[in-house]
Parts: C-alpha cells; structure tokens; sequence
C-alpha cells in the first residue's frame, strides 16, 4: 500500500508537501454549482481523510474551464480565458486571505492583508500589474479595469486568493480568481468560488499555510477519472464523507 501511494505521489500534481485540500466537484463542465469537502492528511505518503461538513457552493455563472495551477497544461476539454465566466478547474495552492477588517478572524493562520478602499486586483491583460493585487494609493496605475477589493457589499468581506494563471502569469488566461461569499444559493460569479459567511470561518480557522493548502476543482466525469492518478480522495470515500455530515 505504501509503494502504490509513493507511486501516486510521484505523478500527481498535488504536492508531496500538502496535507490540506479543499476539493470542489460540479456535475459538469457546464453546471454552476458544486461541493466542497475540506480533506487533510498526516503525510504524502498517506491517504486523504474527510473533515468537517460539506460547502455548498456557487461556481462561475458559464461553469469551469481548465485553469492554469499546478496540474499539466493541454489536458482534453474547454480552457480558461480572461471574461469567459467561468471557474477554473484544476490543481491550485492556496495563497492568502484578504478582508474588509484591519485583522483576520480569530484563528487564522493564512496570510492576512486588510482590503483597503484602494486595494484592487487587476484584470486588465494589458498590465504589468494583471492577476495582482495592487493598492491603487501607491502603485502607477497602468491598468483600465480591476476589480475592487473592498465592495460596497459583503462579498469580498473574506477572501482566499487561489493561485490560478500566477506562476507565471499569462496574459488573458484568467485573473483575480478567489474564494469568497455569496449573496445566496442561486447566485452565481464572475469566475471564483463562492459560499456563505460560516463555512468561510470555519475554513479560515482550519486552513494552514504550512499544510501547503489546496483547492482541487474538477467536474465530476473528470474527478473520477484522475483522482487514483493525481492521488485524489477517492470517490467512494469523497461520497461517504458528505453523507456521514449530512
């Protein structure tokens, strides 16, 4: 057993190192909805076990498309572009928190950083500042969109920046990609992940920047067919999982 999963490891784009995953799975490419099911594990070498209760989540309001991450470019089925609505699917680290407060909720460990009046993220693919967050108050503004990270609403009030299309960036393949709240169950978004104010806290509270966090994202035709390759939670164990919390 221990062969098969150091086998795994070897050719899965998740990352020896992470011990945290948060898996989101839609029933297709074109669907705007999906589960989420926080997943963690002692090692690399040992398998994923669920934790807590399932998210309910709202998805891009045109559904996923692979994103850039960690898994290999050029696999089969619709790409992610800059505007498409969609949400990326793929394999993502997850980076930092953001939030309208001067301090993160209690017991977050992620990186914080306040969303000032005059944070934005910039989705402009003609800037040098695209897929970045940049404070508008210092930075020489040489964009002509962003988006602005303290809204007049609540949705952006907690926010986990997903790392999709920045390492490297390319231009157009899809900016500002984050997980976040939503305004309610039919709601759907630009492009991010969206969920209500409590399973947000909850995440916040379990998510550590040393477990090297994870966002799996995949439509369920493809989840299944990759989740022994990439090392994934298996199906089985992924359905019992929701069950036993509902």
């Amino acid at each position: 057993m221990l062969g098969l999963l150091l086998l795994l490891a070897a050719s899965s784009p998740v990352p020896a190192e992470s011990r945290q995953m948060v898996l989101s799975v839609s029933a297709g490419w074109d669907e705007t909805r999906s589960l989420l099911l926080a997943f963690e594990r002692p090692s690399g070498q040992e398998p994923w076990v669920p934790v807590g209760a399932p998210i309910e989540a709202s998805l891009g309001r045109t559904g996923l498309a692979w994103g850039r991450g960690l898994h290999p470019a050029g696999l089969p089925g619709p790409e992610k572009w800059e505007g498409d609505g969609k949400s990326p699917a793929g394999v993502f680290d997850l980076r930092l928190v953001t939030g309208y407060a001067k301090v993160p909720p209690a017991g977050t460990r992620m990186p914080y950083r306040e969303a000032t009046a005059t944070l934005r993220c910039v989705d402009d693919a003609s800037s040098s500042h695209y897929n970045q967050l940049a404070d508008e108050a210092k930075t020489k503004k040489d964009w002509s969109s962003a988006e602005d990270m303290r809204r007049k609403d609540d949705l952006y009030r907690l926010v986990v920046w997903v790392g999709h299309n920045d390492a490297p960036v390319a231009p157009g393949g899809g900016s500002c990609i984050f997980l976040h709240l939503r305004s309610g169950p039919d709601a759907t978004t630009a492009g991010c992940t969206a969920f209500e104010p409590e399973p947000m806290e909850r995440l916040l509270g379990w998510l550590d920047p040393a477990a090297r966090p994870v966002l799996v994202q995949l439509p369920d035709t493809e989840y299944r067919a990759r989740a022994a390759e990439w090392g994934l939670p298996e199906p089985r164990a992924a359905a019992q999982g929701r069950v036993a919390e509902r």
